[in-house]
């Protein structure tokens, strides 16, 4: 699995929990368990939170600069199309 891959599944997958977290807490549903280890600490604490500060302008370029991590435009062809459709 490469770095980008790794960094996009656990980002998605724990502020997923924030945001289930923050949704819960609004309409009293029960909050996720608790972090355990360091590793979820580092996630829910730290990334999480430092995620959502960051103005979008700064996330729109860390997406664009990791390969991979996002959904990639179509290459822009040369010319004008040749031969039938179909």
């Amino acid at each position: 699995m490469s770095f980008a891959h790794w960094l996009r599944s656990n980002s998605e997958r724990y502020l997923a929990i924030d945001a289930q977290r923050r949704v819960g807490a609004r309409y009293g549903a029960r909050a996720p368990q608790k972090a355990r280890g360091a590793r979820e600490i580092f996630w829910r604490h730290v990334f999480t939170p430092v995620y959502r500060l960051l103005p979008w302008g700064i996330r729109r370029r860390v997406i664009a600069i990791l390969p991979g991590s996002h959904r990639r435009d179509w290459p822009i062809r040369s010319g004008r199309p040749r031969g039938p459709a179909v």
